[in-house]
């Protein structure tokens, strides 16, 4: 099984001199933790560097996020979130959204986000609509729309995921955080299995077995280094291959194929045997669910076996919300607002972190077939849209208070 990252997260201070710094102690941590990984049996796939929120960010942020990544990559980094722009709040600031397509069109390895909404504060409906335009806005400046893969929408989120774009730093000392790629521990815990009792007890067996001796790497190495170990993010995240696929798990279990009656039974299954394992967690340590990452996944869109809602469906029950959605290049913003409104609602009224990150893809229509030449990418067919939305919705509040009283019941 693969680390898909090594996650450092640290603050950007406004000297140079302490940006500096700060990089170079990641960078040592995470190359250690490498090399500690791999001896102990895990390739790891990257790593990674996340800062504080990119609304916190000192000064001009292209400028910075210029400066960063020359130094991320001296640093030995391969991937560096800005964080999201902080949208969870009526007096927030969104005029850094405004950057947001000129930083994802000006460096292919940078990352960044929007945070629309958090438990016991609210959703931000104006966030929301600036979100939907700037994902039309990245899908038709980017080749393919591929920009779009760097931008999520974030809901009820909190700091230390490593899983990008998600991954921000919060206001403490530097952490370190590790993003599992376990779907393949599902797929032979699920293959042969003589009952679900016996294929749930062989996956929470499995995880807790790497988990254990990932975390005897990373802790006494976060310790030397000064910095927090945050945990383990053991999301069940796939790769496009069928051995490494979360749809061939579900179907290993006795799912006839991904999206037929018995999936969401499938998610429900599968992030109970998360709940269960015991390790030290962090970010969503749920069932993901990306389209275009997952091989069986990819394929069943062929099938028009399932579409947005199905995933919203799935979402409920597990998962990081809507992950490397392919839909038509012509879905209008108004859709757009109502998807990201949906999961920004199931996220609040289940007190749960989801996200969004969807692709539209310039002059493709549902059921066409995706064409990008990405070596994580499974290529896939187009899931329909519905050609509407809820305008009215966005035209009566820009910012709608938490309902507590849902968290009390």
């Amino acid at each position: 099984m693969n680390m898909r990252s090594v996650t450092c997260f640290a603050a950007m201070e406004e000297d140079p001199a302490a940006r500096e710094r700060a990089l170079l102690s990641a960078g040592s941590l995470a190359k250690d933790a490498r090399a500690a990984l791999e001896a102990a049996g895990f390739p790891v796939q990257s790593l990674r560097l996340a800062t504080q929120p990119l609304s916190l960010l000192p000064g001009n942020p292209g400028d910075l996020a210029a400066e960063l990544w020359d130094r991320c990559e001296a640093a030995g980094f391969g991937y560096l979130s800005l964080g999201p722009v902080l949208a969870d709040s009526a007096a927030a600031d969104l005029s850094r959204l405004d950057q947001v397509p000129g930083l994802i069109r000006a460096n292919h390895s940078v990352f960044a986000s929007v945070l629309v909404a958090r438990s016991g504060r609210g959703i931000h409906l104006a966030a929301i609509r600036r979100t939907a335009q700037v994902v039309r806005e990245i899908a038709h400046t980017t080749p393919l729309g591929f920009g779009n893969l760097r931008l999520a929408m974030l809901a009820n989120v909190k700091p230390h995921s490593p899983f990008f774009p998600a991954a921000y730093h919060d206001a403490g000392p530097p952490a370190v955080a590790l993003a599992t790629e376990s779907a393949p521990l599902a797929v032979e815990a699920f293959s042969g299995a003589a009952s679900l009792a016996q294929a749930r007890h062989r996956l929470v067996e499995a995880i807790e077995g790497v988990a254990e001796r990932a975390a005897a790497c990373i802790r006494p190495l976060a310790d030397r280094h000064g910095y927090r170990f945050a945990g383990i993010d053991f999301s069940l995240a796939p790769f496009p291959e069928e051995a490494r696929s979360i749809g061939t798990a579900m179907e290993r279990l006795g799912v006839e194929r991904f999206g037929a009656p018995g999936t969401l039974f499938a998610a429900a299954f599968l992030t109970g045997c998360l709940r269960q394992a015991r390790f030290p967690r962090c970010g969503f340590s749920g069932l993901m669910l990306p389209v275009l990452e997952d091989h069986t996944m990819a394929e069943r869109t062929h099938d028009r076996l399932f579409g947005v809602n199905d995933l919203l469906l799935y979402s409920a029950v597990c998962g990081t919300g809507l992950d490397t959605v392919p839909l038509p290049g012509d879905v209008s913003e108004t859709e757009l607002s109502g998807i990201l409104l949906d999961v920004a609602a199931l996220a609040m009224r289940l007190d749960k972190p989801l996200t969004a990150r969807l692709m539209p893809l310039p002059g493709k229509r549902a059921g066409d077939p995706t064409e990008f030449d990405f070596s994580y990418f499974a290529n896939g067919s187009v899931l329909e849209a519905k050609g509407m939305g809820s305008p009215a919705i966005f035209d009566r509040a820009d910012w709608l208070p938490d309902d507590e009283e849902h968290h009390e019941r």
